[in-house]
């Protein structure tokens, strides 16, 4: 029935623009094989939670229920910032590639790292895995000047770095957010005129927040740190199936829409 109605177009799997990121703060198997039953075609990556790697009961059997779906899986950024502060990285990405994982994340909102230091690892990463880097303070009381930002991006994407992801936290509180959860919207505004936003990774953990961003970057910009049960609604907000995004130039980004009460 998708020729029903005329939408725009969702990039097909796989794809590099129009990324559904899903974080996994411990699902079962049979919650795995859910996710994939109802939302797996709108699916391009999940992210097991910070350390809950280390600590999951089931993550192999996890993970390769992931890959069987066609579902890439990356550890949480806290565990290579753990392993690097510990010096054991190379212990970390062993592990992952013996876990069958292409992927890296790549933050420094635990540890302090200078960021020559965190261009180096980025680099170093890239032989071997595809990296996700993440930007930005997980502190909601840390603000930094948009020129920063586009600086530590566009660093970060010559060095090596796949997407480099703007920091949310899960709870849409810090980063490119208010502490309300407000989007600041002139920090976007700058960024995405000096970075190609199909180069970022916007985590919008909250339904206003995807709306936001749908309305404003269209149909394929890449959305992260998702709850599992949010992914089939904002595959039908990114189509326009919904009244938040139904109406009014879905796709096209114009900017002069904006989510009720902003």
């Amino acid at each position: 029935m998708n020729d029903l109605l005329d939408l725009p177009l969702h990039n097909p799997k796989p794809r590099s623009t129009g990324l559904t990121h899903v974080l996994d703060r411990g699902l079962s198997v049979a919650d795995v094989d859910s996710l994939a039953e109802v939302a797996g075609d709108h699916v391009d990556i999940v992210k097991l939670g910070w350390g809950t790697a280390l600590v999951s009961g089931n993550l192999e059997h996890k993970i390769a229920r992931y890959q069987s779906h066609g579902i890439p899986v990356v550890l949480g950024g806290t565990l290579t910032e753990l392993a690097i502060y510990q010096d054991r990285l190379d212990a970390l990405l062993q592990w992952t590639s013996r876990l069958g994982l292409e992927h890296v994340e790549m933050s420094d909102g635990t540890i302090n790292l200078a960021h020559d230091e965190k261009l180096a690892l980025i680099e170093r990463l890239s032989r071997d895995f595809i990296v996700l880097s993440e930007v930005g303070s997980k502190d909601d009381t840390k603000i930094m000047a948009p020129y920063r930002w586009v600086e530590l991006m566009q660093a970060e994407l010559e060095a090596g770095a796949w997407k480099v992801i703007a920091e949310a936290r899960e709870s849409g509180t810090s980063g490119i957010y208010r502490h309300d959860g407000e989007v600041r919207m002139g920090l976007i505004d700058e960024i995405i005129h000096a970075v190609d936003p199909d180069r970022i990774l916007f985590e919008a953990p909250r339904k206003d927040q995807q709306v936001w961003f749908i309305r404003r970057l269209g149909t394929n910009v890449n959305l992260g740190n998702l709850a599992p049960d949010q992914a089939l609604s904002l595959e039908t907000m990114r189509l326009g199936l919904r009244s938040d995004t139904a109406l009014g130039g879905v796709g096209s980004g114009i900017q002069e829409e904006r989510v009720p009460g902003e």
